[in-house]
């Protein structure tokens, strides 16, 4: 069995039009916007918090425990640190991501008048003037500076422009989509993934398909910074599924290629249940997939346990080759994803029992228990979890993963 697939176009032009739109955190408004407009067309009811994320709404046959799903609006960016003698401007990173990454990179710095464009460039920057000193300053957001595209020789001349300290600077994406499936562009983290979440939204809603749970679909706006998801969560939400980037790197395992089920990150291990009921979907419906853990991360789940919210959490990705850099990815990975949340929408809660809590252990998922200590122990199933679905896995060894990695 296979599960459906999202519009690859859908996904394609939408997420074009959201890399053209600058959101570092701080200054989201206008992806926020964007992104309401497009629940609009897809007749998806929201509200949106104080400060600006969106909760949708997918009505389901119980209205709870409910489940999200949740991505983040916010990219990385920088601001600007000082007025420069020189007329240019010295920066700051918003998120975090290397001063390498920055250089040459084109701008747009929001002044409270005006959107002025610009470059990133190293102190050093021409190599007929400065030689092999181009090559060895040290990599630093203390050795960069903003040359704005105007008449700008000195400090006055940007006082004149109305540019302050402050003021955001959005990098562009620089997007360039092959025929191939490749997708490279800086923010891919996490652009991607909101333009994929909102293809699945409009898959659910064009197959008039009823989900079994109320679903919230929660877009962030500060998961750069690490406040991510600590806010938006409703009250009623038991269990709650992260789509971000996977790291592709030596000595990681995710892939470009197709799912990416996170076992744990910086924050520590994801739910144990919640990410083996991704595990099993993804050998259910034949989407291929890969586990991995992301030693120097931490997503929107991590940030909403730590805000004190008793939620299952799990974290699901696309592989994205030079994370938080110029980013690549490829249509068949996000696909992939899309398939897994559009299974996951549709399956069974784990827990299927409305509260605050568990009352006994009659619905509490179950796990195989091994004794301790001196003893003879014949194990007569070696199946972790109890799958949610029995017809997944019938007290079996589960399936080895079908790879996501190309053949």
């Amino acid at each position: 069995m296979t599960a459906a697939a999202i519009d690859r176009q859908f996904l394609q032009d939408t997420l074009l039009k959201f890399l053209g739109i600058h959101s570092p955190t701080g200054y989201t408004d206008p992806i926020v916007r964007e992104v309401c407009g497009e629940l609009e067309k897809l007749n998806i009811p929201f509200d949106l918090t104080r400060r600006g994320a969106i909760r949708a709404t997918l009505p389901g046959k119980l209205k709870g425990p409910a489940r999200a799903v949740v991505v983040h609006l916010d990219t990385l960016g920088a601001m600007t640190a000082c007025l420069k003698d020189n007329g240019r401007l010295g920066l700051v990173p918003v998120g975090t991501w290397s001063a390498r990454f920055a250089e040459g990179a084109r701008v747009s710095i929001f002044s409270d008048a005006m959107i002025y464009r610009g470059s990133i460039l190293p102190l050093k920057a021409s190599g007929h003037v400065y030689n092999e000193a181009v090559d060895t300053q040290p990599v630093a957001w203390s050795n960069l500076e903003v040359r704005v595209d105007e008449r700008s020789q000195s400090r006055a001349d940007l006082d004149r422009l109305g540019i302050r300290v402050g003021d955001f600077i959005g990098v562009d994406a620089g997007a360039e989509f092959l025929p191939n499936g490749f997708l490279v562009a800086r923010h891919l983290d996490n652009k991607a993934g909101v333009a994929m979440l909102l293809a699945v939204a409009a898959f659910i809603r064009r197959s008039s398909i009823q989900l079994p749970l109320t679903t919230y679909l929660l877009f962030t706006i500060s998961e750069e910074v690490g406040i991510g998801a600590s806010a938006v969560l409703h009250g009623d939400v038991a269990e709650m599924v992260t789509i971000d980037n996977g790291t592709c790197a030596p000595g990681q395992s995710s892939s470009e290629f197709g799912a990416t089920i996170a076992m744990a990150d910086s924050s520590g291990p994801f739910d144990f249940h919640l990410t083996h009921h991704l595990l099993h979907l993804c050998e259910k419906h034949g989407i291929p997939h890969v586990r991995d853990i992301f030693r120097h991360y931490r997503c929107d789940s991590a940030s909403a346990v730590e805000a004190g919210n008793d939620i299952r959490t799990a974290l699901t990705a696309f592989g994205v080759d030079a994370s938080h850099g110029y980013e690549r990815t490829h249509l068949d990975a996000l696909d992939a994803v899309g398939r897994l949340v559009v299974a996951y929408l549709q399956s069974d809660p784990l827990q299927s029992v409305r509260g605050d809590l568990v009352r006994g252990l009659k619905h509490f998922p179950s796990t195989r228990t091994v004794p301790v200590g001196p003893l003879l122990h014949e194990e007569k199933t070696r199946v972790a979890q109890e799958p949610i679905d029995p017809s997944a896995t019938t007290g079996k060894k589960p399936a080895r993963e079908k790879s996501a990695r190309p053949s």
